[in-house]
């Protein structure tokens, strides 16, 4: 049975370690989504992707793409592959940047998945648990953030959250 799963948690809450612990396990070849975008000006942010990098088995094909994951994922899909997108916060973020309608790609995103045939492991932030913040591009960042993950978790199997390094299964 094929199975799509979305991974929750907070920053450093253990949620892509998960993800990708679950992809070994499956014993499949896997293709790694990357949408975390190059800041050339940024060592610590082009740190944490180089730490990425260097926890992927060299056996897994990574695909770099920051805005075009409904295209990236229909490209790949039928590959035999298992598909792990690390991660949506990021995707979303890019698109907001880039003033891409939102509403259009979480639906190009979600129509996708309801029908998607190839195992998935798709990782997002959970940014909905704290502070409400202050300026208003990072409220409409957060609120953005929470309709895409109740989307994703509506057209998925399986939903976890992690929190300390530990799964809980939501759905």
């Amino acid at each position: 049975m094929v199975t799509s799963s979305l991974i929750l948690g907070g920053s450093r809450s253990g949620k892509s370690h998960y993800a990708e612990q679950r992809a070994v396990l499956s014993g499949l070849p896997v293709t790694y989504i990357a949408t975390a975008p190059h800041i050339a000006d940024d060592a610590e942010w082009n740190q944490r992707i180089a730490e990425h990098r260097q926890r992927r088995p060299a056996t897994w094909q990574t695909v770099e793409e920051p805005l075009n994951l409904a295209r990236v994922l229909s490209d790949v899909e039928h590959s035999g592959r298992l598909l792990l997108v690390d991660c949506l916060s990021l995707w979303l973020s890019n698109l907001l940047y880039q003033q891409q309608n939102i509403e259009q790609a979480q639906q190009e995103l979600c129509t996708m998945l309801t029908n998607y045939s190839s195992p998935l492991l798709l990782v997002s932030n959970e940014v909905g648990m704290g502070l409400v913040p202050e300026q208003a591009a990072s409220r409409a960042f957060r609120d953005a953030q929470g309709c895409l993950n109740q989307a994703v978790a509506a057209a998925v199997d399986e939903v976890f959250f992690i929190a300390a390094g530990l799964p809980l299964t939501l759905k």
